[in-house]
């Protein structure tokens, strides 16, 4: 499938979307195109229904961060009767050696929970863990399903 711009530029071909991974810099195989900064390239997202990989360049672009995350199979550790407790604020991971982001805690009907992040959070990834702690306490975990961009993705439909 092809690797597309935010703006809906054609730079290249991808090898499966399931090899590749939001916030993803390694492996894209798009450095050094000409009529582009030499700033890395970064997964943006995945544009399953049409086969595209949708990348940006640039570290720090608006893209890559999300103010929250839906997330599923739910476990808590500490109290299992925290799901009662919903919501709840506390501190979150959603990886590894990250330092702890304040967030709060909100439970849907359906039995899957919204992360709501005081500062948005880079690359947020589905299929990945988000973990809650109350300073060193680990109260438990979830699967992330979908994260919750801060600015909505738009791309151009010129591709």
């Amino acid at each position: 499938g092809d690797i597309v711009t935010l703006e809906g530029q054609t730079i290249g071909q991808h090898h499966g979307l399931m090899y590749y991974t939001l916030g993803q810099r390694q492996g894209l195989g798009i450095g050094g195109l000409r009529d582009f900064g030499e700033e890395p390239w970064f997964v943006v997202d995945k544009d399953l229904s049409g086969n595209r990989l949708l990348v940006t360049q640039g570290t720090d672009h608006p893209a890559l961060y999300h103010s929250a995350l839906l997330a599923s199979q739910v476990t808590w550790i500490a109290a299992p009767d925290r799901a009662s407790a919903l919501p709840l604020s506390c501190a979150a991971k959603t990886r590894y050696r990250q330092p702890d982001q304040r967030c709060r805690i909100e439970k849907h009907a359906d039995g899957t929970i919204k992360v709501v992040f005081e500062q948005p959070q880079r690359a947020i990834t589905p299929g990945q863990s988000v973990v809650f702690y109350a300073g060193d306490e680990c109260l438990g975990g979830a699967v992330i399903e979908q994260a919750l961009p801060t600015e909505p993705i738009t791309m151009e439909k010129n591709a």
